[in-house]
């Protein structure tokens, strides 16, 4: 089992501070612009559930490449969920996570996307859901024979 603790002060207005007794930076937040006395420029509750599922789905790739001997060079992730009025609530009703993948050209691009596919089923935070994740994997391959960056 484990167990993870962040605590929110509130700061005024729609504001707050994330902060956590393991983790040396505090995080401001609001409530988005969208929404009545929302703010600009602010991280909100809506930026952090994206954020959580794709920083997720990274760290179990990262955790699954090493296994598989997946060797990349890089790897990013575009993100956004959308946000409806549903029956009177507002509801994240889709997530759509645009995983990129560079890969050097010794390795096979069809693997790297089962690979990203299976990250995406295995995480954590995206198997406790409920709603849709629409997958959209980007998979390059790198002619240069020296690729650049770190890779496993």
């Amino acid at each position: 089992m484990h167990t993870y603790e962040v605590n929110l002060k509130w700061t005024g207005n729609t504001k707050g501070l994330l902060s956590s007794p393991v983790l040396p930076q505090n995080i401001e937040v609001a409530t988005p612009p969208d929404f009545p006395k929302g703010m600009q420029g602010i991280w909100s509750p809506e930026h952090l559930f994206i954020a959580s599922i794709n920083s997720c789905v990274m760290s179990t790739f990262l955790n699954i490449a090493e296994n598989s001997k997946l060797h990349f060079i890089s790897f990013e992730c575009k993100s956004s969920c959308t946000v409806d009025l549903v029956e009177g609530a507002y509801v994240i009703t889709e997530v759509l996570l645009h995983p990129k993948v560079v890969i050097p050209y010794s390795q096979k691009p069809d693997r790297a996307k089962r690979i990203v596919e299976m990250s995406e089923k295995a995480c954590l935070v995206s198997n406790t859901l409920k709603i849709p994740i629409r997958l959209e994997p980007e998979i390059i391959v790198e002619k240069s024979l020296f690729p650049i960056g770190e890779s496993f």
